[in-house]
């Protein structure tokens, strides 16, 4: 690849990284995941010889190609690289990532933009999930501009809408993959859950802290971080990952009582490092935990009443407002969420 190869940097929700066309890439997995090593310039802690910004938020792929699926436009890979390690794993979605989707493809042309908006309708490879963006398109063109705030990114950019349909399961083949609403891992109390992203919740309290920490303090806590990482590869198994070791699934979510107005507060560990705010899809899941009876998370959260429950899952850096549509027995059917993202370059990348 020393000729470099064609993508665009873009920021999609709180999140960073590369976008490709699938075309582009190597399509040996194992040829293109040392590829993306060396764009981001892993293993290093400071990523110094590469793109990436030294944070797992920052080393970031999405993969992108015209879909053959009836009533789908695009498919989408994601790619964790991982800042220290050199691994590349597709074993999670990235929600953050997704907001970018629709206005990359827009923009290289898989698709047409439509009047001024234009939904995008997203196969999501690594779980099989469908999502549905909808991208500001005035005049033909995708723009960034607009209104639209979320915690964790300053200033303000065009709304991008997503819609997740069959969230439930899709990592772990169940919203509880072991039926239950809690489970007692190392003599805690958790709920293993999968509405999108597959989470570990437990009561912030139970590990030691308060759940209202910021980032630094938690990533300096090794001994709650050696008790939570002791959990979570008890909790692989069980909910249907195997060894989880060198998996970036489950994710750990210690939740507290709400402060900030919102349903839930909550500390992200992604797996080993503290989150500055909290990804997407696990918020999504956090979410539903607040609706699943018995959970540990069901007994500390504010949910509204109504069909449709817009909650507010706080973190270090804000809100991220959540809306899950139940059914009439209370059964999470659809999640959605506002997301925006930016442009940051469109070049060649070399490795």
């Amino acid at each position: 690849m020393s000729d470099g190869v064609r993508c665009m940097w873009m920021r999609g929700g709180t999140s960073k990284g590369a976008f490709f066309l699938a075309d582009d890439l190597p399509q040996d997995p194992a040829a293109r995941d040392a590829f993306l090593l060396r764009v981001m310039g892993s293993p290093d802690p400071r990523q110094i010889d590469g793109m990436g910004g030294a944070d797992p938020l920052t080393s970031k792929v999405a993969v992108i190609g015209k879909s053959a699926r009836a009533g789908v436009d695009i498919d989408y890979l994601f790619l964790q690289v991982f800042v220290d390690q050199p691994i590349v794993t597709d074993s999670q979605n990235c929600g953050n990532m997704l907001a970018g989707v629709g206005p990359f493809a827009i923009e290289r042309g898989l698709i047409a933009p439509a009047g001024g908006e234009t939904r995008v309708a997203i196969f999501m490879e690594n779980t099989g999930q469908i999502a549905v963006a909808t991208v500001q398109t005035p005049g033909g063109k995708v723009t960034y501009a607009g209104d639209a705030a979320i915690s964790g990114v300053p200033g303000t950019a065009a709304s991008i809408p997503l819609a997740f349909r069959d969230t439930a399961g899709a990592s772990c083949g169940a919203l509880l993959p072991t039926g239950n609403g809690a489970d007692t891992i190392e003599g805690v109390s958790c709920t293993l859950i999968d509405n999108g992203m597959p989470c570990v919740v437990i009561t912030a309290s139970e590990v030691g802290i308060t759940g209202y920490e910021d980032r630094d303090t938690l990533d300096a806590n090794d001994a709650m971080k050696a008790r939570v990482e002791a959990i979570r590869l008890k909790a692989g198994p069980l909910m249907n990952l195997g060894d989880v070791a060198a998996k970036s699934v489950p994710k750990m979510m210690l939740v507290a009582a709400p402060r900030e107005g919102g349903a839930i507060a909550v500390r992200s560990l992604i797996p080993h490092r503290v989150h500055a705010s909290i990804g997407v899809l696990g918020a999504v899941s956090v979410a539903t935990a607040c609706l699943i009876e018995g959970s540990p998370v069901a007994a500390l959260a504010a949910v509204p009443e109504g069909a449709v429950k817009t909650l507010g899952v706080e973190h270090p850096t804000g809100v991220t407002e959540c809306v899950v549509t139940v059914d009439a027995e209370g059964r999470p059917v659809e999640a959605g969420m506002l997301r925006t993202a930016r442009k940051l370059f469109d070049g060649v990348v070399f490795a």
